[in-house]
């Protein structure tokens, strides 16, 4: 990633073409903090944006391989052959095991995108239910939160 950026330009051009198709780095200071926070910087979000993208390339491949094995598991016509139905059993809790797994990383990788997508869009930060802001030391903490304490809170307690 080459950078075009110079001692005096400014903020806007200091991600090069990491912002192709991005949000805006001067937005970055628009996006909402709670009350006594800073607002957020480039670097900040870069960093968080960049913390996201390596997670998904990391899934993607996780999930990739996964799913390359349990193909291959399943396609082995002769695998259980003779078996007795211990390890019948054992071998699927394995899979099934290895699906919930599966499931999982296809979730943790939808809401890392969907973290992606509202940087984007410049509504990273701002709760889906109360409308107010997340904050910005719990995006640091946990960048793909879409709610913020409260609101969370109370989700958990139903």
């Amino acid at each position: 990633m080459a950078s075009t950026t110079t001692a005096g330009r400014s903020g806007e051009e200091s991600r090069g073409g990491e912002d192709e198709g991005g949000m805006s780095v001067s937005n970055a200071a628009e996006l909402p903090v709670r009350p006594g926070e800073d607002p957020w910087t480039e670097s900040e979000l870069a960093e968080v944006r960049s913390g996201l993208e390596a997670e998904i390339a990391g899934l993607r491949d996780g999930i990739a391989a996964a799913e390359s094995q349990l193909a291959e598991r399943l396609t082995d016509a002769v695998e259980g052959a003779g078996d007795d139905p211990t390890d019948t059993g054992a071998k699927a809790y394995q899979r099934e095991h290895q699906l919930a797994l599966n499931y999982n990383s296809r979730e943790l990788l939808a809401q890392s995108e969907r973290a992606i997508q509202r940087m984007d869009a410049g509504t990273y930060g701002v709760c889906e239910s109360c409308g107010k802001a997340i904050g910005k030391a719990r995006l640091q903490a946990f960048p793909r939160a879409t709610l913020c304490v409260q609101c969370k809170q109370r989700e958990e307690r139903r």
